[in-house]
């Protein structure tokens, strides 16, 4: 399953760093939701520490800001204080939330086909509904084309 435009916020639950469960609507919209393989690799942190420099410009926007990975709470509040991040990061324990996004895809390394997190990003309008998602997502000048649609809400 992937989700379309128009679509609504999944309401699927995530951890965070302190270990308690949120529905994904309970971060309100607009809303920016981004996918991402593994804390602390050389892609996501740089993707974790652009989110981190632009989370001033999201925030008077008006846009939230929340980055999800499959790992731990623990992981979660390691890698944030390693890179002094501030963007909010989760946990998708369960794998609904990449199931509800269509996150979780096959992958191939050297070769080798895998199961794993599809770098994705996905914006939600003031309605709470879908307004543009990016799949395969390279990091460089990423978060400044979300940024550039947030303002744009």
């Amino acid at each position: 399953m992937s989700l379309s435009e128009g679509d609504v916020i999944p309401a699927v639950k995530v951890t965070t760093p302190d270990g308690s469960e949120r529905s994904l609507t309970e971060f309100g919209a607009p809303l920016v939701v981004y996918f991402y393989p593994k804390d602390d690799t050389s892609g996501c942190t740089n993707e974790a520490k652009d989110f981190s420099a632009a989370l001033p410009a999201f925030e008077a926007a008006g846009v939230g800001v929340l980055g999800i990975s499959k790992d731990g709470p623990d992981k979660h509040a390691k890698f944030a204080a390693k890179y002094d991040l501030t963007v909010p990061l989760a946990t998708d324990a369960d794998d609904s939330a990449c199931e509800a996004f269509g996150t979780w895809v096959e992958k191939s390394m050297y070769g080798k086909k895998y199961m794993g997190i599809e770098r994705a990003t996905f914006l939600f309008g003031k309605d709470g509904k879908l307004v543009r998602a990016w799949h395969k997502v390279k990091v460089p000048g990423h978060v400044a084309e979300v940024l550039e649609a947030a303002k744009a809400l």
